[in-house]
């Protein structure tokens, strides 16, 4: 399986700590934000190329994709800068890498933390759809959440702004391309790309073009732990949730993560 990481921004919204460095590298419980990514999709034994696109102090970026390709020599592992990741949304940064997109794939953002069985259980999927979204649900939504309205499993809209009384989760920021779907993804980004102001969108803009179609499914993950890092105190739950994964592989008695995720 390929697996593509989206890793180009800075991270404004947690300055200082980011003012000379991404936020998918900053210290997660002593590893970067990539780091733990791999170190959880690894446990699948099924990741055999993972490409991360670079951009803001892509040189550091580079030294950790060459380490992470040091400590796992059976992937193989690719640091692809987008040009464009200062005046550009991430839309611009799948478009970057679309000639890489030539086989089945799961898109990751840079800054969502997971444990291994979210990973697990989207690949297991028993009847995927040419495109799936990995979802969650929660009480309670805000203007920041990655909202979706679904019909069953099947993904009918994908935004920030659907109403709140029509919204049934939200995206976590992993997505599974297989059959015609990273084709279809390649061909909806290059036309989005050549359409009036590209560089504001995200690339859930285009999944939610393709919803349109029928063609996007979904994974339900309840129960299992991710965090997504945006703010300080993202990053206070994500160093908490991380902490509860070391003390159980240590076999320590595990820390009540049950409001990590915000």
């Amino acid at each position: 399986m390929k697996v593509f990481i989206l890793a180009a921004g800075q991270g404004k919204r947690l300055l200082p700590m980011t003012a000379d460095r991404p936020k998918s590298l900053l210290d997660i419980g002593g590893q970067t934000m990539i780091g733990w990514q791999v170190q959880e999709l690894m446990k699948a034994n099924v990741v055999d190329e993972i490409v991360v696109v670079t951009g803001f102090q892509a040189e550091s970026a580079d030294a950790e994709v060459n380490r992470l390709q040091a400590l796992y020599p059976d992937c193989r592992f690719k640091a692809l800068f987008n040009p464009e990741f200062a005046t550009a949304d991430n839309l611009v940064s799948c478009w970057s890498v679309r000639n890489e997109m030539d086989r089945d794939f799961v898109l990751i953002n840079g800054d969502t933390l997971f444990e291994a069985a979210i990973f697990q259980r989207l690949i297991d999927s028993a009847a995927p759809s040419p495109v799936t979204v990995t979802i969650d649900h929660k009480a309670h939504y805000d203007e920041d959440d990655m909202k979706v309205r679904l019909d069953g499993a099947r993904l009918l809209e994908i935004g920030k702004t659907i109403p709140m009384e029509a919204v049934n989760g939200e995206s976590i920021g992993m997505l599974m391309f297989r059959g015609e779907g990273p084709k279809l993804f390649v061909d909806a980004l290059d036309s989005a790309k050549h359409n009036p102001q590209p560089h504001h969108r995200w690339y859930l803009s285009v999944v939610d073009d393709l919803a349109k179609t029928g063609t996007v499914g979904t994974r339900e993950i309840q129960g299992l732990e991710w965090c997504e890092v945006d703010y300080p105190l993202d990053l206070k739950w994500a160093r908490q949730m991380v902490s509860g994964w070391v003390q159980n592989e240590a076999g320590a008695p595990a820390q009540d993560t049950s409001a990590v995720a915000p």
